[in-house]
């Protein structure tokens, strides 16, 4: 069961994960869409939306952070093992909450909006159940091992050594023996969610318009209002920052 749990189950989940990537790309390039229902409800999206993203991003950027970087890096340049486990646990806890709470409402709007609700496919829901099942786990498992324990669960030593053994090609499942079953529901349940994640909408975060950050300025321009009124003269001055197009007008 160890071998199952913690070497063949990350090794299948990422080569779906890519595979099934790289053919819904192929075969189903229409469909690689969020499939947004804006149209039908906007008031909860533009509440729950971005507390999902926002706290998304940050218990990401936390769980990279956790399992990539080893305990001897941050004590290398200073930082003691209590205060990166504080910073850790106060940091992670205040984004799963912002994450738990965006994924309830956008839940309850998908549920209670009759509109949402018919144009929610059978994938979707499984999607949702998968999305809260590793969000709420995740949430436990910090709660009642980093929260209510005095020092909190010291993953770096099990987890993070066995998550990067796993791309060592020297997968090491003995690590996660003794690992809290909070932590091992969790991780059980994200890999799940990736495996899953290239068969529903949740493909269009590869995609994310990244690129639209470093775009360069899109220039307006307003039209002459002197030279567009009827008998005007075109001595209307033009607002300051403003430069009126100049060379000869072209019909379209």
């Amino acid at each position: 069961m160890e071998v199952m749990l913690w070497v063949v189950l990350p090794y299948v989940t990422f080569a779906v994960l890519v595979v099934g990537s790289v053919w819904r790309y192929r075969y189903d390039r229409f469909g690689w869409t969020t499939r947004s229902s804006e149209l039908y409800e906007k008031r909860l999206l533009r509440i729950g939306s971005p507390l999902f993203h926002i706290g998304l991003l940050v218990v990401t950027l936390g769980h990279l952070a956790g399992l990539v970087i080893p305990a001897t890096w941050t004590a290398a340049v200073g930082i003691p093992e209590d205060v990166y486990h504080l910073v850790a646990a106060l940091a992670g806890s205040a984004a799963s909450a912002v994450l738990v709470l965006g994924l309830l409402i956008l839940i309850y709007r998908r549920r209670a909006t009759s509109a949402v609700f018919l144009a929610t496919t059978v994938m979707d829901k499984v999607m949702y159940a998968m999305l809260a099942l590793s969000v709420l786990s995740g949430a436990w498992a910090t709660a009642t091992t980093q929260l209510v324990t005095e020092h909190g669960y010291d993953y770096r030593e099990t987890i993070s050594p066995w998550f990067r053994s796993l791309w060592y090609l020297q997968p090491q499942p003995e690590l996660m023996a003794g690992v809290p079953v909070a932590f091992q529901v969790h991780i059980v349940a994200a890999f799940l969610l990736f495996a899953l994640w290239p068969f529903t909408r949740l493909v269009h975060a590869f995609s994310a318009p990244v690129p639209y950050l470093f775009r360069p300025y899109v220039v307006y321009r307003s039209r002459d209002e002197g030279r567009a009124a009827p008998g005007g003269s075109g001595s209307h001055r033009p607002r300051p920052g403003w430069e009126p197009p100049t060379g000869p007008a072209r019909r379209s």
